[in-house]
């Protein structure tokens, strides 16, 4: 028996190809799976892969293939994508997905880890931890001015456009989950999101839970705790009582068979 809120699948992206994803994601709705996602990356490079396939393109295929599932990236690295442009593109993928989405928002790699040479690649500075830090804060503020229509009056192409413009409003908004491994990204999850991903075999996996906990103690609103890991039943045990999402990585290229096992193990209920 499951004794976890909800399990989900993380469709690696690297060499792999779409229609592996599209029978991996409906294979897991079929199985109960209760969520699907992706890494956002760029170059195949950094997962020593020939390719990657863009998440954002992925998750919209999905969601025009799917019926239940939620869907949403692991994370949106915030440099890769302008936040008023992300807010739209958000509230149309709400929109198409009939509100499936959860919108993951995340600082990208430092300069210590192999994933800044994707940035680098393509032109993109990549700041100290304290700026991107910054940067994942503007882009929640810009995304919900967006959602709620209370953007600034602006002048565009000569023409003066009134505060929302007439900006798809997402109905629900997507909840905003921000990944990270340390305390700070913990922290500022809680004051400003509506979820916190992080490592599930995390060394500080409990600290991290109570500071984003705490931080959000004093906001109204659902405040959910996510934690990815490979494919192994044994960690839904691990996992119980302090995830309430638990995000199995697997690759599409492998085929559906290890899904299957593990479902079968789990116990996973099919949906009816």
């Amino acid at each position: 028996m499951l004794t976890i809120v909800r399990i989900d699948l993380l469709l690696d992206p690297f060499g792999t190809s779409w229609p592996a994803v599209l029978e991996m994601a409906e294979a897991a709705e079929e199985l109960g799976f209760d969520g699907l996602w992706t890494w956002d990356h760029l170059a195949g490079e950094v997962h020593r892969s020939d390719g990657v396939l863009e998440s954002w393109t992925v998750l919209s295929a999905l969601a025009a293939r799917t019926n239940r599932v939620s869907l949403g990236p692991l994370v949106l690295n915030v440099a890769n994508r302008r936040p008023g442009v992300l807010a739209v593109m958000a509230a149309t993928l709400q929109h198409v997905s009939g509100g499936r989405l959860l919108l993951g928002l995340g600082a990208g790699g430092g300069r210590n880890t192999p994933y800044h040479r994707e940035q680098v690649a393509l032109g993109a500075e990549v700041p100290g931890d304290a700026t991107r830090r910054r940067e994942v804060a503007d882009t929640v503020a810009t995304c919900r001015q967006v959602w709620t229509g209370r953007t600034e009056p602006t002048e565009l192409a000569g023409q003066r456009l009134g505060a929302g413009s007439g900006f798809l409003r997402p109905d629900p908004p997507p909840p905003i989950v921000i990944g990270g491994f340390g305390p700070r990204m913990a922290g500022l999850a809680g004051s400003i999101a509506d979820g916190f991903n992080t490592q599930a075999g995390h060394p500080d996996l409990d600290r991290l839970i109570d500071v984003a906990r705490t931080a959000h103690s004093n906001r109204a609103g659902p405040f959910e705790i996510s934690g990815f890991a490979g494919l192994d039943p044994g960690w839904v045990q691990r996992s119980e009582g302090r995830l309430d999402r638990l995000v199995l990585i697997v690759s599409p290229s492998g085929g559906v068979g290890p899904v299957e096992r593990f479902a079968a193990a789990a116990g996973l209920a099919t949906p009816d």
